[in-house]
């Protein structure tokens, strides 16, 4: 009994910590991965979404509707910022790096300005369940069942709609796309709402189980980039391995350790995985499969 208490308490780990990394990361691997732009300004994003989420539902919307407020919001921002700055920066990715961070840094002290150090949170719901000698938290079972969904809609959007076709057309060969009459710059605008609205997904989502402040993007934005590197370029084919073999990682050892051990061992986990995958995970199934 208590060795089947230990593996559940594993295994719930083990997932709670892809539930992060894949939540963390489907944004930026739209914008990176798809667009070639390195999005500093992806915590922010993250942050929007869960201050929307927050505010919108003690103001009395549901939770639910809250989030996809906050996935909204988050993305009508994002399509924004596309068109004034990041448009501008296509094929210049150290300029990119450069606005986006001013953008992060000006949207994290324009918050704290207007805002304040914190805001009340909205308490996490669902209550717990008990399994052995060990309490879950019911809500964190939710969080990685909504990861699963992002990865499929993800994958049906891109793959199996129109709007994917004419994206990944106009990602790989723009010239070619705008010849054939595509809208191209409409296309990179929707592609990056669509990450900024992913970002504002996974905000509304934590938003119930942290601490509402201007800086909570920085929680998430080192998972994301790491999950985004060791997934490789292919988003559909690296994200959702990368944020499988870095949580079990990262949930190994806090379990092991702790939390801080854990931190530590995903870090290093990145650097061996760079190391002898240098294209990451979807290169290594992309030659496999020539």
């Amino acid at each position: 009994m208590v060795l089947l208490d230990t593996v559940f308490a594993f295994l719930y780990q083990l997932g709670d910590a892809f539930a992060f990394l894949v939540l963390a990361a489907c944004g930026l691997a739209v914008v990176f991965g798809m667009m070639g732009v390195i999005n500093l300004a992806h915590g922010e994003f993250i942050m929007c979404g869960a201050y929307v989420t927050v505010a919108t539902t003690r103001a009395g919307l549901p939770l639910p509707l809250g989030i996809l407020a906050g996935a909204l919001v988050a993305g009508a921002i994002g399509m924004v910022l596309e068109r004034l700055v990041i448009r501008h920066l296509y094929g210049r990715p150290l300029d990119t790096i450069v606005a986006t961070w001013g953008v992060s840094l000006a949207a994290t002290q324009g918050t704290l300005i207007v805002l304040g150090s914190s805001m009340p949170g909205v308490g996490t719901p669902l209550g717990s369940f008990t399994l052995g000698s060990y309490s879950y938290s019911t809500y964190r079972v939710v969080l990685m069942l909504a990861a699963l969904a992002v990865l499929a809609g993800l994958y049906l959007a891109f793959n199996a709609t129109r709007f994917g076709t004419l994206a990944r057309a106009t990602i790989q060969v723009p010239h070619m796309a705008e010849a054939l009459g595509v809208d191209t710059r409409k296309v990179y605008a929707l592609t990056f709402g669509i990450g900024a609205a992913l970002a504002g997904l996974t905000g509304g989502l934590y938003a119930p189980t942290m601490t509402i402040v201007p800086t909570m993007g920085t929680t998430f934005i080192m998972e994301a980039f790491v999950t985004v590197v060791v997934g490789g370029a292919d988003i559909f084919l690296g994200t959702a391995p990368a944020a499988l073999v870095l949580g079990a990682v990262r949930a190994g050892l806090t379990s092991w350790q702790g939390q801080l051990f854990g931190q530590i061992g995903l870090l290093v986990a990145v650097i061996l995985v760079i190391r002898v995958l240098p294209r990451g995970i979807s290169g290594l199934i992309l030659r496999e499969r020539a």
